[in-house]
C-alpha cells in the first residue's frame, strides 16, 4: 500500500483526535520498527512495518464494519441535533473513525444494523441492483393469508404509486409474519403491509443475506464484523450465493 502520515494512520484507528495524536507522537508514545517516532508527518507503511504506541502493536485496517443490534428509538443517523443517533451508542474510539449506517432502520424499527466507512461495500448491500435480502420479523394487527403472500410476491404497487419489487410474506403465527425484501425504500416494509390492510405494531431486522443477529441479541449490543460475516451478507439466508 502507499506510504501515509504517521498520524493518519492513527487517525484512521480512531485512537484519539487528530490533535490529540499529535501530542501523543510528539512526546514519544509511538514507535516505529522499535524506533520512537516523533514527527506526526513520518510516513510509514503499516503493511510491512511494525507500529505501536504505549509498547502495544497496531493493526491497520483500511476499512472497519460492526454489527449493531439498533434499539428502538434510536434515529438511523450519523448526527441528528435533537435526537440521539445509532452513532451516539458508540465508544469515543468507533465515533472517530468516520463510520456511518448502511441504509437505515426507522426510528421506530429495532435490529440489525452494519455500520461502516467503506462507501463501495454499502453501496452493494443497498442496491437493488446486487439483489441483497434483508428480512424482518413484523407483528401486525390481523392476519396475513395467501393472497397477501402472492401480492408480495409479484411486486405491490403502493398507495402513492411506488413500485415495489417482489418481495416474500410467510405468516408465522397469529399476527406474526416474516417479510424478505431486496431493497429499501422509505418504510417500505410497513407500508407494504399497510397496503394489504395489515398496520405494523413491531418491526425487527433479523437479517441481511445469511448474516443474522444472534439469537440473545440485545439491544444496543454491538460487534465487530469478519470477513466471514461480509460474504455471508452477499448470500440468501440459505446459504446461496
Amino acid at each position: 500500500m502507499a506510504l501515509m502520515r504517521l498520524d493518519k494512520f492513527l487517525a484512521d484507528l480512531g485512537v484519539a483526535s487528530r490533535k490529540e495524536l499529535r501530542d501523543i507522537i510528539r512526546v514519544g508514545r509511538v514507535s516505529v520498527d522499535g524506533t520512537v517516532i516523533k514527527k506526526p508527518e513520518q510516513k510509514v507503511d503499516p503493511e510491512t512495518q511494525s507500529l505501536t504506541l504505549d509498547g502495544e502493536s497496531l493493526t491497520y485496517r483500511r476499512h472497519h464494519y460492526y454489527l449493531l443490534d439498533k434499539p428502538l428509538g434510536i434515529v438511523t443517523a450519523t448526527e441528528d441535533r435533537e435526537q440521539k443517533t445509532v452513532l451516539d451508542l458508540l465508544p469515543p474510539q468507533l465515533r472517530r473513525m468516520g463510520l456511518f449506517p448502511v441504509g437505515r432502520l426507522d426510528k421506530d424499527t429495532s435490529g440489525l444494523l452494519v455500520l461502516t466507512d467503506d462507501g463501495d461495500f454499502a453501496h452493494r448491500v443497498i442496491s437493488p441492483k446486487f439483489c441483497v435480502e434483508k428480512r424482518y420479523y413484523a407483528r401486525v394487527d390481523g392476519e396475513v393469508d395467501a393472497e397477501d403472500a402472492e401480492a408480495f410476491a409479484a411486486g405491490l404497487t403502493l398507495r402513492d404509486g411506488t413500485v415495489c419489487l417482489p418481495a416474500r410474506l410467510e405468516k408465522i403465527g397469529p399476527g406474526e409474519c416474516l417479510v424478505t425484501v431486496t431493497e429499501g425504500k422509505y418504510h417500505q416494509v410497513r407500508r407494504m403491509l399497510a397496503a394489504r390492510g395489515k398496520p405494523v405494531q413491531e418491526l425487527r431486522r433479523l437479517s441481511i443475506g445469511a448474516l443474522c443477529l444472534d439469537e440473545n441479541s440485545e439491544p444496543g449490543s454491538l460487534r465487530e464484523l469478519g470477513e466471514d460475516d461480509l460474504c455471508k451478507m452477499f448470500r440468501t439466508g440459505n446459504g446461496e450465493n
